[in-house]
């Protein structure tokens, strides 16, 4: 009952256990291209879309789904508005991009770029 959490980490999943095993299951012929991910410390939403895409291919009948659960972190919205600012794209194009919706995008550029101007 006395576990140590150290202090200022979130309680996330050990996403290279997981996916180390999922791919020493199911295609270990994938390991060479996953392993940059892998090696890792911490990983973002988008590395684990990445290594999910790696993995298991496309995957559109659990897209609808998937996509109203998922969570994304400051680091990862901010990976995303860099990524839109270094390619010059637009919100539509963005959203499309990465399978989110424009008015999410629309909402992240409100709270991020509100008092840059």
């Amino acid at each position: 009952m006395d576990k140590k959490i150290r202090p200022g980490r979130i309680n996330r999943p050990d996403y290279k256990k997981i996916y180390t095993d999922i791919i020493m299951k199911r295609n270990p012929e994938k390991m060479s291209e996953c392993l940059p991910i892998l090696e890792k410390d911490d990983f973002s939403l988008l590395d684990i879309l990445l290594i999910e895409k790696i993995i298991f291919g496309k995957q559109e009948e659990k897209h609808s789904f998937n996509q109203r659960h998922r969570y994304y972190d400051w680091n990862t919205v901010l990976e995303i508005l860099e990524y839109q600012r270094k390619q010059n794209l637009n919100n539509t194009q963005l959203a499309f991009h990465f399978k989110l919706s424009r008015n999410t995008v629309t909402k992240w550029r409100k709270m991020f770029y509100q008092n840059k101007d």
